[in-house]
């Protein structure tokens, strides 16, 4: 499956970090990790700090799938408003899973000061635009429920959107106090290299044919011939599960990216995450190299070819959006790319067990909070290998 097209921003703009080899022997450990994008950096590291040896596998270079195409926006707000959150799935889920969010934001926080990264983190607030009049009151609603469960929020008018961020046409919008951005090509090189000391195996660019299950243990086979033997497996592939798992239990879309031209962008966002209510919606920052970073246009999943065909086509809708949202812009793209991601029924991730992969473990973070939900990922994949059960192994869970 082809995860990125065109050119990553993040990607150009690190270059290669550092390399790994293929598998080149049979290899046995305790736990094989799949995926080495954040999600199996992440997972990596709480193997190594729980006790086990690790090798993590990736059929592509280190971080080069949808981590390389990520926007690296961290909100705690999941793709469904929790008020219709609250309906789907009850108000404990909705506020634990809410919760767990704005937690990672802190953990990740935590975690990139103690492997002294170089992904620029920064906490910011985030600002949830209401695009039409029709959706106000509902926003509104959704500001009073957020408020009623302890989230540090505020609303602001339209005057206020436009003395504040400069930001015209929207009718009002909801400010919280919690969210950041980073790099998170750079961060999951450097959680790798940070555990590389630590014992933790990475090898990249190793395709598995096939998963054999005897003798208590799983056998992955290489296309080059050899073996990678394992007591447990995580996957942290994203919506390439899909490739493994038969279920129905994510949809498949394609996302579009631009990032602007140098020192031309709004100050006043510096400091903000931006994101909007059209369905699908929009979302900007800026990035530590002062660029305005915008995305959005959010398509049904195609082949490569036509993904990228449509690439010039989403570029200019994108400019467009920008530039009539933000007042006397004129952002001019230096890079443009598209992503794909998955969305589920609820907006949360499926991270978990699955009774037809034994002694295996996933970690899906699907939708716009995939890193933070990869985070609370940690905890769960902790509790797992601990026979424990998590507070949100329920609200997670496959077949939920």
């Amino acid at each position: 499956m082809n995860l990125t097209s065109n050119e990553p921003f993040w990607l150009l703009k690190n270059g290669i970090i550092n390399s790994y080899p293929s598998v080149s022997k049979n290899i046995s450990t305790d736990i094989v990790v799949i995926g080495a994008g954040i999600t199996g950096s992440l997972a990596a590291h709480q193997c190594i700090n729980d006790g086990y040896k690790v090798v993590i596998i990736d059929k592509r270079e280190v971080a080069n799938g949808s981590t390389s195409a990520s926007t690296c926006m961290l909100q705690y707000e999941i793709d469904v408003p929790l008020n219709r959150l609250i309906e789907k799935i009850g108000e404990d889920g909705a506020v634990t899973s809410y919760k767990a969010c704005s937690k990672a934001i802190d953990d990740l926080e935590k975690l990139n000061i103690k492997i002294k990264s170089g992904s620029g983190f920064k906490k910011k607030d985030s600002l949830y635009l209401v695009n039409y009049e029709k959706d106000l009151q509902e926003m509104q609603a959704e500001f009073e429920t957020r408020k009623k469960f302890g989230f540090d929020v505020k609303w602001l008018d339209n005057q206020q959107l436009i003395k504040q961020y400069k930001l015209s046409g929207f009718k009002g919008g909801i400010l919280s106090k919690q969210a950041a951005s980073f790099d998170s090509f750079r961060f999951t090189h450097d959680l790798l290299a940070y555990n590389l000391k630590r014992g933790l195996k990475i090898y990249d660019k190793t395709a598995i044919l096939k998963r054999i299950n005897y003798g208590g243990k799983i056998h992955f086979k290489t296309v080059d011939g050899f073996t990678v033997t394992t007591n447990k497996v995580i996957y942290c592939v994203g919506f390439e599960a899909t490739e493994l798992i038969d279920d129905n239990f994510v949809n498949i879309l394609n996302t579009y990216a631009i990032a602007g031209e140098q020192n031309v962008i709004n100050k006043e966002l510096n400091n903000t995450l931006v994101w909007d209510s059209s369905k699908p919606y929009h979302y900007m920052r800026t990035t530590d190299d002062n660029r305005l970073l915008v995305g959005g246009e959010d398509e049904k999943y195609s082949t490569p070819d036509k993904k990228l065909s449509l690439l010039g086509k989403k570029t200019k809708a994108l400019v467009k959006y920008a530039n009539n949202s933000i007042l006397n812009l004129n952002i001019k793209p230096d890079f443009a790319w598209c992503g794909s991601f998955g969305e589920t029924k609820d907006g949360l991730p499926y991270i978990g067990t699955h009774k037809k992969f034994p002694n295996s473990f996933f970690v899906l973070g699907f939708g716009g909070n995939g890193i933070t939900f990869s985070v609370s990922g940690m905890e769960m994949i902790s509790a797992w290998l601990k026979g424990e059960e998590h507070q949100l192994q329920k609200f997670f869970k496959f077949g939920r």
